[in-house]
């Protein structure tokens, strides 16, 4: 407990508790329907994209939250686009477009600034990272992202099983498809100074997946995905500053603790 008290005693750490908690909820919520459609990896080829736009807004001394988002949200309509023209499959655009950004954030950076601790904190992570003006945006869009979802509830639980018979009821399947691209986008983004562009797809898919190893429907790994992940990052935080390691690589080892955990529960509940 006192130790607690003495991070709380830190106004960076109170920072990173609250944008990363509501960050990690946001992320294990639309993490379940990305994992169900099998569109689980667009975490990690939107977060190549953050990268790039990230390095290219260091190098202009541009705000870096401010140019990254809507770079990032025309990233996911793109990809979003091409799988559903078929114009290319999603892993392979997925792909092509996490290397590009990568190269051209890389590219950026060497022939700038160089490879500064700034640019370099958002591809593994640092709490430091992030300012109060960031901390107000991250908090804000959080909190829209958690209400569109809330709110949307029914039509992303259509879309996420069954996009034809969405369809034939009604449903604006494409408009839900984009929208849960953009909110994820916008996750992806508000995360990297946290948890950097190696790891933060780790917030989407660990919690969907542990949560499917106990709960079958989807409510139920809804709920447990967002409690989970909120427990995980904080977990992980205590971890980091008790023992000094980086909090992003620590988040995610407990993650995967949980997951492992989740799993031999769920390997015992079988053989009873």
């Amino acid at each position: 407990m006192e130790m607690i008290i003495e991070m709380m005693s830190y106004s960076f750490m109170v920072r990173a508790f609250i944008v990363g908690i509501l960050v990690s909820v946001c992320a294990a919520l639309l993490g379940v329907s990305l994992v169900l459609k099998q569109y689980s990896m667009i975490g990690d080829g939107l977060s190549h994209v953050s990268y790039g736009a990230l390095s290219i807004a260091v190098a202009c001394g541009v705000a870096p939250l401010k140019l990254s988002i809507p770079i990032v949200v025309i990233a996911a309509f793109v990809l979003l686009r091409m799988n559903e023209n078929g114009a290319m499959k999603s892993d392979a655009a997925i792909a092509a477009m996490s290397a590009s950004a990568l190269a051209i954030g890389v590219t950026v950076t060497a022939l700038t600034t160089g490879m500064t601790t700034d640019v370099c904190s958002y591809m593994f992570g640092s709490i430091l990272a992030m300012s109060g003006e960031d901390v107000v945006l991250s908090v804000i869009l959080s909190i829209v992202v958690l209400l569109m979802y809330i709110f949307c509830y029914h039509y992303i639980f259509a879309v996420t099983f069954d996009e034809s018979f969405a369809r034939a009821t009604g449903v604006k399947v494409s408009f839900f498809n984009t929208m849960l691209s953009v909110l994820t986008a916008v996750t992806i983004v508000l995360g990297m100074q946290m948890m950097g562009a190696m790891l933060i797809s780790s917030l989407i898919i660990f919690p969907a997946l542990s949560s499917m190893r106990l709960f079958k429907s989807f409510k139920g790994v809804i709920i447990s995905s967002g409690i989970l992940a909120a427990v995980c990052f904080c977990i992980g935080m205590i971890v980091s500053y008790n023992y000094s390691t980086p909090a992003g690589a620590s988040v995610v080892l407990v993650n995967m603790c949980m997951f492992i955990l989740f799993l031999i529960i769920q390997k015992v509940k079988v053989l009873k």
